[in-house]
């Protein structure tokens, strides 16, 4: 096992590996821009390396500058979190060229992932179904004319190269196409340097289902159950739960399998997330794979009273998992909320704030964002979020629809 590993990230993520780590007795090191340098995360460390700047491109993304604090520190592995550096290829490559542990996928394993057409054809190939649409991408605005028109509309048009609702357009009908695609490819070349697209079928009123997946180097991969993430705003997930109430157990067992077959065929190592579009009738569609910790794993960690981040080191320093999937045993219901800062004297658009007070929602065990303080500053509109857990299905007051006068957030524009 690593004796000291650096985390390539700040705020609550980085808060919570450091908690893991101090259980496990690994020492570790945090980086932090200028405006960081009292951060919770710099705080809690065993030590602490200025990256320099404000902006993440000077600090959280400057991959030569957390290479090097790395060396100068003795640390042996690198946990990138999520967000930031945690799904980028090229810089699981340098840690390892560099002698350092990347703790998640190998590089190419990232790019695969990451490769939303990519991840098609591989699903495809296992066996694993996929929503209609191109098996290739590309900004050829007459082939993706043609095949919405073969699959059917509705359609999606969806950026190749990222996700977070970037890039994303629902059209109804054919006369809206032309400039859907117009627009998507535009915020899509924006955002994420590539304005490459591709036609889905639009599933019609559908549940978002994930399965949390352990993977090591010895070609063992189990699941870790469903996540029920469908009520979102903006395309970003508010609400989490486990178990999904709308799963049962035959529905649950093709759905773990499948998320199974695909971590296979992509060779995935580490902790990860499948992810579904679930019809009403019950067929399911392959979606993409978050080669990463989730923001929402704490709802998993509840149901089986596992340590999540503790998987992925021992998975990282070669150990073989040391669960069977048959040890691996639900209990209980667990719930996680978000809470977003828009602003109401501007459309209720996204907006940055700050919290200055916070009371936690009713549940046997609740446990609000780590790394979350009244003296937090913001970097995006998403303020803290908690996770409850309950012996049986959340009812009455316990209801997260329950929550908000019960659990007051008072926040401050900045």
């Amino acid at each position: 096992m690593f004796k000291k590993i650096l985390i390539a990230n700040r705020g609550e993520i980085a808060v919570r590996v450091i908690r893991t780590c101090r259980e496990m007795g690994i020492a570790t090191v945090a980086v932090h821009s200028e405006v960081d340098a009292r951060a919770q995360h710099v705080l809690a460390a065993d030590e602490a390396v200025l990256l320099g700047g404000d902006e993440p491109a000077e600090s959280y993304l400057n991959q030569e500058k957390i290479i090097e604090a790395a060396i100068s520190t003795g640390a042996q592995a690198i946990h990138p979190g999520y967000g930031f550096l945690a799904e980028n290829g090229a810089f699981s490559r340098l840690c390892a060229e560099k002698g350092i542990k990347f703790i998640g996928p190998p590089g190419e394993v990232l790019e695969a992932a990451g490769d939303k057409i990519g991840a098609r054809k591989m699903a495809d190939a296992a066996g694993v179904p996929v929503i209609p649409g191109n098996m290739e991408a590309g900004g050829d605005v007459s082939q993706l004319i043609q095949k919405a028109e073969e699959v059917g509309y509705p359609v999606m048009v969806k950026a190749a190269a990222g996700g977070g609702g970037k890039g994303m357009r629902l059209v109804n009908r054919r006369e809206d196409l032309v400039e859907a695609l117009e627009r998507a490819q535009s915020e899509a070349q924006s955002a994420f340097g590539d304005g490459s697209l591709y036609i889905e079928k639009c599933i019609q009123d559908p549940r978002h289902v994930e399965v949390q997946i352990l993977a090591d180097e010895h070609d063992d991969v189990l699941h870790l159950y469903e996540r029920e993430c469908s009520i979102q705003r903006r395309h970003q997930k508010i609400i989490e739960e486990a178990p999904s109430p709308a799963v049962d157990a035959f529905l649950r067992k093709r759905l773990t399998e499948a998320a199974a077959a695909v971590a296979r065929a992509v060779g995935y190592r580490g902790a990860g997330t499948v992810e579904f579009l679930l019809e009403p009738g019950g067929s399911f569609y392959f979606m993409e794979v978050n080669a990463r910790l989730q923001v929402e794993h704490p709802v998993t960690e509840l149901i089986l009273g596992l340590d999540l981040v503790e998987q992925q080191l021992h998975i990282a320093a070669g150990e073989k998992i040391a669960l069977k999937q048959e040890d691996i045993k639900r209990r209980g219901h667990a719930i996680e909320c978000r809470v977003y800062a828009e602003d109401p004297q501007a459309s209720f658009m996204p907006a940055r704030a700050g919290s200055r007070y916070c009371r936690l929602p009713p549940g046997q065990a609740s446990a609000l964002t780590p790394g979350w303080s009244a003296v937090t500053r913001c970097r995006s509109t998403t303020i803290p979020s908690w996770a409850s857990w309950w012996p049986g299905a959340p009812t009455g007051n316990a209801r997260p629809g329950a929550w908000p006068g019960r659990c007051p957030i008072w926040s401050s524009w900045g």
